[in-house]
């Protein structure tokens, strides 16, 4: 039996990079939580595999989380989101919070002509997570959804201003212009990166939907009403794991977040599969 307190962890999940910017909204709007971060580098994408092998992926990374003594998971992975979701919280007793209800929640919220773009991975995008639960939240929305496969590359090479990003972001988002949303969900948590160069392109009066920050509040209000918000005087740990290239995770994670990594390791892979 798991046995946490206040000031256990947040555990955190993706297949990279991605997850930093809901682990930036957290560390933002909860200062004192003790943080635990898992980025599966050596397997990113999520987005280009199988439902089952997202499903075997996942399991295995909240079970690391479990291990660490986490009081609360948040799969930081839309992907795994979409596929997931449901199993890992059939499996595991613990608190689990995806991306794709948070930001459903707040695009309705936002939207003025009920034309709702939604952009991801081809894996979010085929499982139609986000469009089914809008739809089943308010019938009469129009939403067209688009996967764009490339944004997960290229924001992981960093690549966050260049000009064949954005040429890219033209070709990607050009039948949601034409559709003429006023909304649009960011469905991968590695989006939000390239939140400048889409909203150029879509044009100011477009609302974009950061699933993070949506799912961020949800973690803020879930301590709240269960009591175990970490209420000490400290700022909170923040603990980072990678499944390859830490190095590499290191200076991406630093330049993103404004601050020095202190805590980084590598796990062998294997060691997920033994759990």
């Amino acid at each position: 039996m798991q046995f946490f307190n206040k000031t256990s962890p947040i555990g955190i999940f993706d297949s990279g990079i991605g997850g930093l910017t809901v682990a930036k909204r957290i560390i933002a709007m909860l200062p004192n939580e003790n943080i635990v971060y898992f980025g599966d580098t050596a397997r990113v994408p999520y987005g280009t595999k199988s439902n089952e092998t997202v499903v075997e992926y996942s399991y295995q990374d909240a079970q690391f989380l479990i291990n660490k003594n986490v009081k609360l998971i948040i799969v930081a992975c839309n992907t795994a989101s979409s596929v997931a979701i449901n199993k890992l919280k059939e499996k595991f007793t613990i608190p689990i919070i995806g991306m794709i209800e948070p930001g459903t929640h707040l695009a309705l919220k936002s939207t003025k002509n009920g034309r709702i773009g939604v952009i991801g991975t081809n894996v979010t995008i085929s499982n139609k997570a986000y469009s089914s639960e809008l739809k089943r939240l308010e019938k009469n929305l129009e939403i067209i959804e688009k996967p764009c496969p490339l944004f997960v590359p290229i924001t992981e090479e960093g690549w966050l201003d260049h000009e064949a990003t954005k040429l890219i972001a033209k070709e990607y988002l050009q039948d949601l212009k034409d559709f003429e949303v006023d909304t649009v969900i960011l469905g991968c948590t590695h989006y939000p990166l390239l939140a400048g160069v889409i909203q150029e392109v879509m044009g100011e009066s477009v609302t974009l939907i950061d699933s993070g920050m949506a799912a961020s509040l949800e973690v803020e209000d879930y301590l709240n009403g269960r009591g175990i918000r970490n209420d000490s005087n400290q700022l909170g740990t923040h603990q980072f794991y990678v499944s390859d290239l830490p190095a590499k995770f290191k200076s991406v994670a630093e330049r993103f977040l404004g601050t020095e990594i202190k805590h980084i390791e590598k796990i062998d892979v294997d060691s997920l599969y033994r759990g």
